[in-house]
C-alpha cells in the first residue's frame, strides 16, 4: 500500500513517470492535491494490508482457490486410472462354484458333485494400449484445465485490485472535496457578517458540503466492499502493486505474435487436449469391438452311485461373440464426443482470437485515455484555482466557483480511473502473453 500510494507523493517522480509514459506537461496541482491526502491514507492502509507484488497476489489467490482442490483431485484420479490401466487383465477375477446332489429329486442315491473355478478377463488386441492412452489423455486435460483455472484467478485478482485501488483514489478525492467545501464555507460565513455574502450563498455551499459529505461515505462503503472481496480472494490483507507495471514491462514481455499468444492460451490448449481424449477415446471404442474374453481353471470333484470318488481339473474360456447391439452405440458415443469436442476447439480459438483483438485496441485506447485525462484534469484544476482568485477579488460569483471545483474533481477522478485502467489493460496483455501461469 505504501509503496503504491506514494506514486503521488513527490511530484519530481511523479512528472517524470509521466514523461517516460506519455509525455504528458506539468500536473502539479494534481500532485498537491494528492500529496496533502494520500501520505496519512497511505500510513492507514499500510497497518492494514501489505504491499506484494502481482505474481505474488495470483500465487496466493490460487493456493486458497476452492476449484484447485477438486481438479487436483481429478488429476490424481485421472492419474491412478492411468496406472491401474497398465494390468495385465482387463478386469478383476471372477471366482464360481457349484454344488449339486440327487435329494432334490427324490432318489437319494448319493450323486454328490462340488465344482469351481477361477477366470479373468483378457484384453482384446490393442485394447490395454488404447485404455491407458485414455487415462492419460484425460489427465493431461485436467493438467491444461488448471491452467485455465488459473488464468481466470490472474484475472480476478487484477479485476479486484484495479477496484481497489480506484475506490482508495475515490475516496481520497472525497475526502479533499469536503475540506475544501467545509472552507469556502467558512469564507461565505465570515463574509456574511462582513454582509459581503448573502443567505442564498451559505445555502448554496451547505448543499455542496451535504453532496461531497454523501459522496465521501459512498467511497468509503466502495473501499470497504473492495478491500473485502480482495481479502478474501488472497486469503490474507494485502494489495498488489498493480501500478509498477508500465511500457517498459510490456516491452519486455509483450513482444510474442498474435499466432503464437493464440495457440499458447490456455483455453485452447485445454479444448485442443480435450480432442486428443476424444481421439483416444474413440480408438479405445475400435478396439472394444467385442466383450473381453475370459479365461480360467476349474475343479471338480464329485461322488457317482457305485463309484469311487472322482477329480477333475480343466481349462475354460468364455468368449461373447460382437454384437451391434453393444457396439454400434458405443463407437457412435465415441464420434459424438470427438465431433463435440473439435467444435469447442474452434469455438475456442475463436473466443481468445477476439478477445485478444480486443485486449490489444484497449490497451492502445486506455493509454490514449490516459493522456488526455492527464491534461484534461491538469487544465480543470488550474481552471478552479483561477475561479478561486477570481472569487476572493470579487471578481466570479460563488455558483461559478462550485462549478469549476465540481468540475475539477471529475476529472481528476476520470484521470485515476483512467490511469489503473492503463496499468490494468498493460497487465491483461501480460497475462494473454502467458504470464503468471
Amino acid at each position: 500500500m505504501l509503496v503504491r500510494n506514494t506514486y503521488y507523493l513527490n511530484s519530481s517522480l511523479i512528472s517524470n513517470k509521466i514523461s517516460i509514459y506519455l509525455g504528458s506537461s506539468n500536473i502539479s496541482y494534481i500532485i498537491f492535491v494528492f500529496s496533502l491526502i494520500l501520505f496519512p491514507f497511505s500510513i492507514f492502509s499500510e497497518a492494514k494490508a501489505e504491499n506484494i507484488t502481482f505474481a505474488q497476489a495470483v500465487e496466493a489467490a490460487w493456493s486458497t482457490d476452492p476449484g484447485r482442490a477438486e481438479l487436483n483431485t481429478n488429476y490424481r484420479s485421472t492419474s491412478a486410472r492411468a496406472r491401474a490401466a497398465g494390468s495385465w487383465f482387463a478386469g478383476g477375477p471372477t471366482v464360481s462354484a457349484q454344488y449339486f446332489d440327487d435329494h432334490a429329486v427324490g432318489s437319494n442315491e448319493g450323486y454328490t458333485t462340488y465344482q469351481g473355478g477361477v477366470s479373468v478377463p483378457l484384453w482384446l488386441p490393442g485394447q490395454g494400449s488404447a485404455t491407458v492412452e485414455v487415462a492419460r489423455a484425460e489427465a493431461l486435460t485436467i493438467q491444461e484445465r488448471q491452467h485455465v483455472a488459473r488464468m481466470a484467478v490472474a484475472m480476478r485478482v487484477l479485476n479486484t485490485s484495479a477496484s481497489v485501488i480506484i475506490a482508495e483514489r475515490r475516496l481520497a478525492i472525497a475526502r479533499i472535496q469536503k475540506e475544501t467545501l467545509e472552507k469556502i464555507q467558512t469564507s461565505v460565513t465570515r463574509g456574511m457578517h462582513t454582509g459581503e455574502m448573502t443567505l442564498a450563498d451559505q445555502q448554496v455551499v451547505a448543499s455542496e458540503i451535504a453532496n461531497a459529505a454523501s459522496e465521501y461515505s459512498l467511497a468509503e462503503e466502495q473501499v470497504e466492499t473492495a478491500t473485502s472481496a480482495l481479502r478474501i480472494l488472497l486469503g490474507r490483507p494485502a494489495v498488489p502493486d498493480i501500478l509498477s507495471f508500465d511500457n517498459v514491462a510490456l516491452a519486455r514481455d509483450g513482444h510474442t505474435p498474435t499466432q503464437a499468444l493464440e495457440d499458447n492460451d490456455p483455453r485452447v490448449r485445454s479444448a485442443r487436449q480435450a480432442v486428443h481424449t476424444a481421439e483416444a477415446g474413440l480408438h479405445l471404442a475400435k478396439t472394444s469391438f467385442m466383450p473381453n474374453p475370459e479365461i480360467g481353471v476349474a475343479a471338480i470333484h464329485e461322488k457317482q452311485y457305485g463309484s469311487p470318488w472322482d477329480d477333475r481339473v480343466g481349462v475354460t474360456v468364455s468368449i461373447p461373440l460382437p454384437s451391434d447391439v453393444r457396439d454400434v452405440p458405443m463407437k457412435a458415443d465415441a464420434r459424438n464426443k470427438l465431433a463435440a469436442a473439435v467444435s469447442q476447439e474452434q469455438q475456442a480459438r475463436r473466443n481468445v482470437r477476439q478477445e485478444l483483438a480486443q485486449v490489444f485496441s484497449h490497451l492502445t485506447a486506455t493509454k490514449d485515455i490516459f493522456r488526455n485525462s492527464v491534461l484534461s484534469a491538469d487544465s480543470m484544476n488550474s481552471r478552479a484555482n483561477e475561479m478561486s482568485r477570481s472569487w476572493r477579488a470579487g471578481e466570479t460569483s460563488l455558483l461559478e466557483l462550485l462549478r469549476a471545483r465540481s468540475a475539477a474533481y471529475n476529472a481528476l477522478q476520470l484521470r485515476n480511473q483512467a490511469e489503473v485502467a492503463w496499468h490494468a489493460a498493460i497487465i491483461r496483455t501480460l497475462i494473454a502473453a502467458g504470464e503468471f501461469q
